[in-house]
C-alpha cells in the first residue's frame, strides 16, 4: 500500500514561478484510496470545483482557516517562547562576534505566529530581523497584514528560501527554523531540505516537528477532536504525529554536513513537538 499522506499535500501545487496550478479532484481522490485513505478522498470529494478541478478561492480560504487553527495549537504549546528559549544562546554568541544583525528565517512560517510572536517578544529589538518564507501567497499575505495590525517588524516573503538565496544572505549570521515541517518530507527530500542549508553554510537551525510514538498520537487525536473544526485540521493533526519521523532518523538526514546537531524524543503531551538543532561545526 501507498504511503499515507496529508490532505494539505495533495490540494495545493505551485508552478515554478511561483503559481498556484489548478487540482484535479479526480487525480487526489484516487492517490488518497490507493493508500487506504477513504475518508479523506470522502473530504476532498465535498470540497468545490468547477470542472473537475478544486475551485481556488474557496481552497485559498479553506487553507486559511486550516493554518488559522494550527496557530491556536501553536499558542497551547506556547511554541514561540520554547524556539526563543533555544535561539537565544546562539543569538548572543553571533553578537559577539560583530555589530551586524541577525537573521532568523522562518521556513514554510504559514500564517506566521512563531515570526510574529519572536519578532513581538524577543529582547533583541533592532539587533535581529526576523523572516517568514512561505510558497503559498494566501498565507503570506495573511501573514504580512497581521504583522502590520501588531505593529511588528516581521518581514513575510511568498519564496523558497533557499533559492536563488535572496532570504539568506549573510549565512553565517541566519538561523533557519520551521515548526511542523519536516514530517512532510520523506528520504531524499528531507536530506535535500538539511543539504540546502549545509550548501548556504547558514550558522545553525532549529526545525520543530512532533515526536512519533502512541502518546504523541493520542494527545494530537484528543486536541484535534476537541479544538479543531475543520475536518481537514482533525485528518491531517492526526496523521501529522503518526508520519513524524524519529530522532535516530533526522540525526542521519544531516550525519556528515558540518553541523553539531542534537536530538531527542521526549514522551510527554507538553513536549508534543521537539526540535532537530545544528550549529555549524568550528
Amino acid at each position: 500500500m501507498i504511503e499515507r499522506v496529508e490532505i494539505t499535500d495533495l490540494i495545493r501545487s505551485f508552478s515554478a514561478s511561483g503559481a498556484p496550478v489548478p487540482v484535479n479532484v479526480d487525480t487526489v481522490t484516487r492517490r488518497l484510496r490507493a493508500s487506504g485513505q477513504h475518508r479523506a478522498a470522502a473530504i476532498v470529494e465535498g470540497m468545490p470545483s468547477r470542472d473537475g478541478l478544486l475551485a481556488q478561492h474557496e481552497l485559498d480560504r479553506l487553507l486559511l482557516r486550516v493554518h488559522c487553527e494550527l496557530m491556536r495549537l501553536a499558542e497551547e504549546l506556547q511554541l514561540g517562547r520554547r524556539v526563543l528559549e533555544v535561539l537565544a544562546p546562539w543569538v548572543s554568541q553571533m553578537h559577539s562576534s560583530g555589530p551586524e544583525p541577525v537573521r532568523v528565517v522562518d521556513v514554510g512560517c504559514g500564517v506566521g505566529y512563531v515570526t510574529r510572536w519572536l519578532a513581538n517578544n524577543s529582547p533583541w529589538e533592532g539587533m535581529v530581523h526576523f523572516y517568514g518564507v512561505d510558497l503559498d501567497p494566501t498565507l503570506v499575505e495573511f501573514a504580512t497584514q497581521q504583522a502590520t495590525r501588531e505593529g511588528s517588524q516581521a518581514r513575510f516573503v511568498c519564496a523558497d528560501a533557499f533559492e536563488p538565496g535572496r532570504i539568506v544572505e549573510d549565512p553565517p549570521r541566519t538561523i533557519v527554523i520551521s515548526t511542523g515541517l519536516l514530517h512532510h518530507m520523506r528520504g531524499v527530500a528531507l536530506r535535500g531540505f538539511f543539504e540546502a542549508q549545509a550548501q548556504l553554510q547558514v550558522g545553525a537551525f532549529a526545525h520543530w516537528d512532533p515526536q512519533p510514538g502512541a502518546l504523541t498520537t493520542l494527545g494530537a487525536w484528543m486536541f484535534h477532536r476537541s479544538r479543531m473544526r475543520e475536518a481537514v485540521s482533525r485528518h491531517d493533526g492526526v496523521l501529522s504525529a503518526r508520519r513524524a519521523h524519529s530522532a535516530t532518523v533526522l540525526l542521519e538526514s544531516v550525519e556528515g554536513l558540518g553541523y553539531d546537531v542534537a536530538c531527542r524524543d521526549r514522551v510527554s503531551i507538553t513536549q508534543a513537538l521537539r526540535p532537530i538543532t545544528g550549529r555549524r561545526s568550528p
